[in-house]
């Protein structure tokens, strides 16, 4: 369990970092795309290699499939549900928010990616220490937390308030790193195969809804080389 404390602070603290840094300074939006496809590339070969790889070892293809259509489900439904209650936007034509909203959106984006992210890296931890998840899950944390708190200063924010909002984010998100690896501990191998490919599901959808387009839309040229590097790091840390 401290395993668990310990990489649930790690994790989370990029969105702390991110938060310092977007407090102060604005970097280029094909700066923060840049490090979003980075992101991406890691957390691919986190799922492909340790995600999603020990739920088929412990369940097979059926449940492991299953679990992974159901997550990549449960992401789609939440996350349409929280873009109409929170920015009212309703399909993907309509993006754009105005003002500090933008702030928001992104910080309703992380719980809701997170979440799931963090909870997997907690189950992960019954099988091994997935120091890969880890370091995918920092990546990707470390631009939307970054993006998010210059949009909010840009709202009209204190540079207090936006650091503060984005901690308690981070709170949250440590939290389901232990409840994961807590919940997991009890669990049998044909459930824990489920709850693996469940979280492996969710991370593939918001990579698909949420990383890779903002990567593609504001890192070019440099996107492609970026999600390349990512994965290679990540795959190295896997090996």
């Amino acid at each position: 369990m401290l395993t668990a404390v310990l990489f649930g602070l790690a994790a989370s603290s990029a969105l702390v970092i991110g938060a310092l840094i977007g407090s102060r300074f604005s970097p280029s939006r094909q700066v923060t795309g840049t490090l979003l496809a980075f992101a991406s590339g890691a957390l691919i070969s986190a799922l492909a290699f340790e995600l999603f790889e020990d739920a088929f070892e412990l369940g097979g293809a059926v449940r492991s499939g299953l679990g992974l259509l159901a997550g990549a489900a449960a992401f789609v439904a939440a996350d349409t549900y929280l873009d109409r209650r929170t920015t009212g936007r309703s399909g993907p034509d309509n993006r754009e928010v105005a003002g500090g909203a933008v702030g928001w959106a992104l910080l309703a984006a992380v719980t809701l990616d997170g979440v799931p992210e963090n909870l997997a890296l907690g189950v992960s931890l019954v099988e091994n220490t997935s120091l890969t998840l880890l370091v995918a899950i920092f990546a990707s944390n470390l631009p939307e937390a970054l993006v998010g708190a210059v949009a909010m200063r840009r709202g009209g924010r204190s540079g207090s308030a936006v650091i503060g909002t984005w901690t308690a984010c981070a709170v949250l998100l440590a939290l389901m790193v232990v409840l994961g690896r807590g919940v997991a501990d009890g669990l049998s191998e044909e459930v824990l195969a489920l709850a693996l490919g469940f979280a492996g599901g969710a991370v593939l959808a918001s990579l698909a809804d949420t990383l890779m387009p903002e990567a593609f839309e504001h890192g070019r040229p440099y996107n492609a080389f970026a999600t390349a590097a990512g994965f290679f790091v990540s795959f190295v840390l896997a090996a």
